[in-house]
């Protein structure tokens, strides 16, 4: 038995929540803000998911989703 077991899903996904405003890029209206896996580690980024350029980008957890309970400390 393992303590983080396999998902049973064939596909994993992050939920992306709409953003008001538009890219400074291509002036696209369609942004979203998610989770990235980048170099230096995990950031909360505002996405235009039309031409995919970093319209804002903060630092997340050092972990992404995974809370330790050191971090509460």
């Amino acid at each position: 038995m393992s303590t983080y077991p396999r998902s049973d899903q064939p596909h994993l996904f992050v939920t992306k929540e709409d953003v008001k405003g538009y890219c400074t890029f291509c002036g696209s209206q369609s942004l979203k803000r998610y989770p990235v896996l980048s170099e230096g580690g995990w950031w909360m980024t505002t996405k235009c998911q039309q031409c995919l350029f970093s319209v804002e980008r903060e630092r997340w957890s050092r972990l992404g989703s995974i809370t330790l309970l050191t971090d509460f400390l």
